[in-house]
């Protein structure tokens, strides 16, 4: 004679044995959020950018593109990145990533917006942070944050 339950406890084992063997399922809302990224190199600008890693940047790009080449440059901070192909063009990607630094960076003030430019900075004048992103090229996109 079976004891009571067995064969539940036979298909719970089952079950959760198989659950183990199924691959995780990626989610539209499992991408990163690029704010973290954004806002570590914005706050690093004041003091330079010496701090930050290549791989700093990479998660403004990475919603948008998976090969983001970052680092300092020329008293800045730069990321150079390839949409991903569902991105559209070059000029809608831009202005996915321009949404991603407004939505992240309320303080910033938004004063360029062009097909092939966003501008946006952060404080006053005498110590302000520059965030501009552009195209660059035919299908590359550019970030270049820059501080006094």
């Amino acid at each position: 004679m079976k004891a009571p339950g067995s064969s539940f406890v036979r298909t719970a084992a089952v079950a959760i044995s198989l659950a183990s063997m199924v691959p995780a399922v990626a989610r539209a809302d499992d991408a990163p959020s690029p704010c973290a990224a954004l806002k570590r190199i914005v706050a690093a600008a004041p003091g330079g950018f010496a701090q930050l890693s290549p791989g700093d940047g990479q998660g403004v790009a990475q919603p948008y593109g998976d090969d983001a080449q970052c680092g300092t440059a020329h008293a800045g901070y730069q990321c150079v990145w390839t949409p991903h192909g569902d991105a559209g063009s070059s000029a809608s990607a831009l202005q996915a990533v321009a949404a991603d630094i407004a939505a992240c960076l309320p303080d910033a003030t938004h004063d360029v917006n062009s097909p092939a430019r966003q501008h946006f900075y952060v404080g006053a004048r005498d110590a302000r942070t520059q965030i501009t992103a552009t195209t660059a090229g035919a299908n590359k996109l550019k970030l270049v944050v820059s501080g006094k």
